[in-house]
């Protein structure tokens, strides 16, 4: 019989602790937000705050870490900056399914119209006409990760022409995944893109001018990857030009600074880079800690590892 190898677990907040529920004797949680000195030398594994990476390196470096559990899938502001040897887990399974419907309602929002009727119900107006709707629009996701797949699945119903550009070709969950270097041609003829990329320098402004230049006429750039996916001074002109529409979760910078064009262009919508955040994650994330807490317990490789391991 097998020994549980007993651990030390931090975790950012009661509640994640809470949700946690009874743990196996053996098991230590204590709550560590990062912000003060660590209750503990040594960690088996932490759990960071959630989209705060404020400090958090430094406190890393403090103390002996085996596991770093991430609450978000991207991992591109921690990559080449965390101590040497720590390994490195995302929140993969936990967010893809939030994100994807916040991408669904972000192109649903933009092709029927709906900030312009908001602002017109504010002014007592009614304000009436036709609309492009999603039905029939051809849609291109660029990447097709778990995120990809995700929204790819909740798109299908609409009745739209879906396609998807990633790394390599191929046909998966019967999408026609084209290679990177088709993105132009698929971009000529492509009515909304929707962008759900990791961060990082191989990404950067992969929706550069010449990008956005190819899409048609009264495209929709939809972005709920991160925000340097897109060159921000491009699609400022082009939106300002009316010639793309934007529909961002995300944005480059992050914070948008107040005073900003796309908080005010016709054609710019904007949300405050709230994709996982729904009520599904608590207990989503708290599932993973759960799993990743029994593997170690039994010696296993932790799930979801991006960096070292």
């Amino acid at each position: 019989m097998t020994t549980a190898i007993p651990l030390t677990v931090s975790v950012p907040t009661a509640r994640l602790r809470d949700d946690l529920g009874t743990l196996p004797d053996g098991v230590d949680v204590v709550i560590w937000d990062m912000k003060d000195a660590a209750p503990r030398e040594r960690f088996d594994m932490v759990v960071p705050p959630y989209m705060s990476m404020d400090g958090v390196i430094e406190a890393l470096s403090s103390v002996e870490v085996g596991l770093v559990q991430s609450q978000s899938i991207g991992y591109d502001n921690v990559e080449g900056r965390l101590p040497e040897g720590l390994v490195f887990a995302n929140a993969s399974s936990v967010h893809e399914t939030a994100t994807a419907e916040l991408a669904v309602a972000l192109a649903l929002a933009a092709q029927r119209r709906l900030p312009e009727f908001v602002r017109a119900q504010d002014r007592g107006e009614w304000t009436g006409g036709g609309a492009a709707g999603l039905a029939d629009r051809r849609v291109t996701l660029l990447g097709f990760g778990g995120v990809g797949r995700a929204i790819a699945a909740r798109l299908k119903p609409f009745e739209v022409d879906l396609r998807a550009v990633a790394s390599h070709g191929r046909l998966q969950d019967e999408v026609e995944v084209f290679p990177l270097g088709k993105l132009s041609e698929v971009l000529a003829e492509t009515d909304i893109l929707i962008a759900s990329l990791p961060g990082g320098d191989a990404t950067r402004h992969i929706i550069d001018d010449a990008a956005l230049s190819a899409l048609p006429h009264g495209a929709l750039v939809v972005n709920v990857g991160r925000g340097p996916l897109v060159d921000t001074d491009a699609l400022v002109e082009h939106v300002r030009r009316g010639r793309i529409r934007a529909a961002l979760d995300v944005t480059d910078p992050e914070p948008l600074p107040a005073g900003h064009p796309l908080w005010s262009l016709d054609g710019a919508l904007v949300v405050p880079h709230v994709g996982g955040a729904t009520d599904a994650m608590h207990p989503r994330i708290a599932r993973l800690v759960r799993r990743q807490i029994d593997r170690l317990r039994a010696g296993e490789e932790p799930l979801n590892v991006v960096i070292g391991g």
